[in-house]
């Protein structure tokens, strides 16, 4: 009777669980120099970026078809992430609005794809933006959220020169947990944010 033949198995390799760049340097080294530098009692004290919420309101284009698409387009592109309709609250009559009709769009980003967004916002798309010297360092909420507005889409560069004859703005409102406006200021310097010089 032949002996059954036996192979043996190679050790499973285990793969590297993918985390975004400026993630990791949080975690791995920005976590400790704020804790460190902001004089904090401890770690938990230390600001983080809970949320990055995107936005495009249409204003007098919310009837537009083509502008919305193009829009929806833009934050499917540039986020990887599908948008919903933000609707009136009110009916305003001197606009021209109603209870009910979209006024704009918008998405939550959180995880990987904030960090990744956050990233190519940075060091891609702002360093193309004309005559650039840097972001205000005024844009911040009491709360110590800050906001970065954009007229026009055309500085993505994962969009197409023909993705961007129909223009429009957008926002994107970093949410922040910290302490203070100079705390949430301090979290962003470390991601690479590229305020003003003298900007406070």
């Amino acid at each position: 009777m032949a002996e059954a033949k036996t192979t043996a198995r190679k050790p499973a390799v285990k793969t590297k669980a993918y985390i975004p760049r400026l993630q990791a340097l949080y975690s791995e080294q920005f976590v400790a120099e704020l804790e460190k530098e902001l004089s904090l009692q401890n770690v938990h004290q230390v600001p983080r970026l809970e949320k990055i919420v995107v936005n495009v309101g249409l204003g007098r284009h919310k009837d537009d078809k083509k502008v919305i698409e193009a829009a929806k387009n833009t934050l499917r592109k540039v986020t990887g992430q599908e948008p919903v309709e933000t609707v009136a609250k009110n009916s305003i009559a001197g606009f021209k609005l109603r209870e009910g009709n979209m006024i704009g769009l918008k998405l939550t980003l959180r995880g990987e794809k904030m960090y990744e967004f956050m990233d190519r916002l940075i060091n891609l798309v702002l360093p193309r933006l004309r005559d650039f010297h840097g972001v205000s360092a005024k844009a911040f909420d009491k709360q110590g959220n800050y906001s970065i507005g954009l007229t026009d889409q055309s500085v993505f560069p994962e969009l197409t020169f023909e993705e961007t004859t129909t223009t429009h703005g957008m926002q994107a409102v970093f949410v922040i947990k910290s302490e203070s406006k100079e705390h949430a200021k301090a979290l962003l310097e470390k991601f690479g944010m590229p305020f003003e010089k003298g900007s406070k």
